[in-house]
């Protein structure tokens, strides 16, 4: 609905204070920029320099493209580092300090796709790494099970990183065929097939072990293009780019059918389009992606101690080339499965603009080399030359006029925002105890939902969209109903803590259609969500804002931020959290923050709000 003009005035006068601008330029849903990285290196793998635009040339689907803007970047090039962002009580952010002019790197160890044996050696790598890594360089540590979970922040202190690999790593994937190896050999059917059992029962305990398997991995290919998709979305409103290290025994896209059991085609899926839609979402928040193996140089597994006793034993079964059959089987197998695994890795780096490290045990020089490589780059921009927003693949070439060079960047992008998804009806509730709506009303399918992703409990805030907001007790007193609007469990019980939640955001990552009276129109989701410190959602407010504004308001809003308000109830007794979402449902972008209530819950209740100040923007 329309913001109210009084309403609008009253929320403008919320004091904010003003983000520091950065320096680096940001790609936003209005502009038609292309930015694109590359990395230039030599036959030894070194990097390149002192490169000049007149060396390069830019296709876009086979057309020549101008050059707008050129930059080198190297590792002598000093970061800047950003002042310290202090914020008066009951004021949050997700604008997140980096040092300026240097690219980020952030290690992403996989523990949901690796087995348990790696995930050691992985470690023990990083380890040798951070003992030999050049000083001043700041790293984040982000962790993968079944969520995405952010287990360092950027710093450049050897102490926290080194505490972050050895005690917050979780070891152990519930959804791999062998966590301890990660191969499927040692299988009940493999060890009935050796035995007495008839074939029959053999191939249908064949069919559901392959089933089983199927179903785990399609969950682990969903959780990790999850994870990648909210990794683009927290880093996509830093400056700069970025170097993803994901320290991972990787997933196959496709699942084909296995001609090896009674029904080839149950188990065979296909995950080419989320994969697609993932990279091309790394790629426009300059995110390059280095995936390392980090099972490292390894054999097939059929050929381990573990894996090579009695069930490839001829002389133990009358039917003795039954167990060549077998043997042959899994040798295939585990060559396919492998191949499609490093498939993945190549396909990610490619369309990113990094590089995959695989067949190495070397894995601490393939960190080192990566963020050498991430280091020593060049920007260029472009305005293609088709404008139209078809939402076709757009394919970019880079040529260089020298020879005997490799040059890895992105290689396109889709030329559209996304569709819109389908927008969740609003729910609202009786102010009363006695009458609740399950939490079940709110969308919570991550397909369906376009904030889901955004709301999850300790998962990375999203920075698409810049955020500040503040709050504040909204009464001095418990209440003993919720407030308006609020959707709660069942068993949440008062009193409760009414909260006031004002929410500022960057209209600069959020698209607004102009009308033919010059109104400018904007569809936005805001939520606030309560946790609980187990993680259980308990209480929400759910809104929707198609905000149709008029060229003054419009442009006050540009200059002083798009602002909302919600309130939310808490009960008195216990620990929460509140996690506070914006979504562009146009532009598909998202920004969120999460705070603990005990930061706020001894404030002072709101009386007066006193004078803003603007919203800063990142260019």
């Amino acid at each position: 609905m329309p913001i109210r003009p009084t309403l609008f005035a009253i929320l403008l006068a919320v004091t904010f204070p003003a983000l520091p601008q950065a320096s680096s330029p940001t790609l936003t849903a209005r502009t038609q920029l292309v930015i694109v990285d590359v990395v230039v290196t030599d036959n030894k793998q070194n990097p390149v320099h002192n490169l000049t635009s007149s060396d390069f040339t830019v296709l876009e689907n086979n057309v020549p493209e101008r050059i707008k803007s050129f930059e080198e970047h190297t590792t002598a090039s000093p970061a800047k580092p950003e002042p310290p962002l202090v914020l008066p009580p009951g004021n949050f952010t997700n604008y997140t300090n980096v040092p300026a002019g240097a690219p980020l790197n952030i290690l992403l160890l996989d523990t949901l796709n690796t087995p348990n044996d790696a995930q050691t050696y992985v470690r023990n790598q990083i380890r040798l790494f951070l003992k030999k890594s050049p000083p001043n360089v700041p790293l984040a540590i982000f962790g993968l099970s079944t969520h995405l979970w952010l287990l360092q922040p950027f710093t450049a202190d050897p102490r926290l990183l080194q505490a972050a690999v050895d005690h917050k790593i979780p070891r152990t994937s519930s959804l791999m065929d062998n966590a301890a190896t990660g191969d499927k050999s040692d299988t009940l059917s493999l060890e009935m097939s050796v035995g007495h059992t008839p074939p029959y029962i053999v191939q249908r305990m064949q069919q559901f072990e392959a089933e089983h398997s199927s179903d785990n991995l399609q969950l682990r290919t969903r959780y990790t293009l999850n994870a990648l998709n909210q990794m683009a979305r927290y880093l996509a409103g830093l400056p700069g780019r970025k170097n993803l290290i994901w320290f991972s025994g990787s997933f196959p896209i496709s699942i084909l059918p296995d001609d090896n059991i009674l029904n080839p085609f149950a188990i065979a899926a296909d995950s080419s389009d989320e994969f697609r839609q993932t990279t091309d979402l790394l790629a426009k928040s300059q995110v390059a992606v280095y995936p390392i193996d980090a099972r490292g140089l390894a054999a097939p597994s059929v050929y381990s101690v573990e894996s090579s006793g009695v069930q490839y034993n001829p002389t133990l079964d009358p039917n003795q080339g039954r167990n060549q059959d077998v043997f042959t089987n899994h040798l295939n197998d585990s060559i396919r499965q492998n191949a499609d695994d490093n498939s993945t890795m190549l396909q990610m780096a490619e369309q990113t603009g990094g590089h995959a490290y695989i067949n190495t045990n070397g894995l601490a020089d393939a960190v080192a080399q990566s963020i050498e490589a991430g280091s020593n780059y060049y920007t260029l921009t472009y305005s293609p030359t088709d404008t139209a927003n078809d939402g076709k693949f757009r394919k970019i070439q880079l040529k260089l006029r020298r020879n005997g060079y490799s040059l890895a960047y992105r290689r396109g992008y889709y030329a559209a925002a996304p569709v819109p998804a389908q927008a969740p009806t609003p729910v609202t509730v009786s102010n009363t105890t006695s009458h609740f709506v399950p939490l079940a009303a709110l969308p919570t399918d991550h397909v369906a939902d376009p904030m889901h992703n955004a709301m999850i409990f300790g998962s990375p805030v999203p920075t698409q969209i810049t955020l500040k907001v503040l709050i504040l007790p909204a009464a001095g007193h418990p209440e003993d109903s919720l407030a308006s609007g609020n959707i709660a469990s069942r068993n949440i019980t008062g009193p409760y803590r009414r909260y006031d939640v004002t929410i500022a955001a960057d209209p600069s990552a959020i698209i607004f259609t102009q009308a033919a009276d010059g109104n400018h129109h904007a569809s936005l989701l805001f939520r606030t969500y309560v946790y609980s410190s187990d993680g259980r959602l308990i209480n929400a407010s759910n809104r929707i804002d198609d905000s149709d504004l008029a060229p003054a308001l419009y442009d006050r809003a540009l200059h002083t931020g798009l602002f909302f308000h919600q309130e939310i109830s808490v009960p008195v007794k216990g620990e929460f959290y509140l996690r506070i979402g914006v979504h562009d449902d146009v532009a598909d972008h998202d920004g969120a923050v999460e705070i603990p209530v005990d930061s706020v819950r001894d404030l002072p209740p709101l009386n007066s709000p006193p004078v803003t100040q603007p919203l800063a923007r990142r260019h």
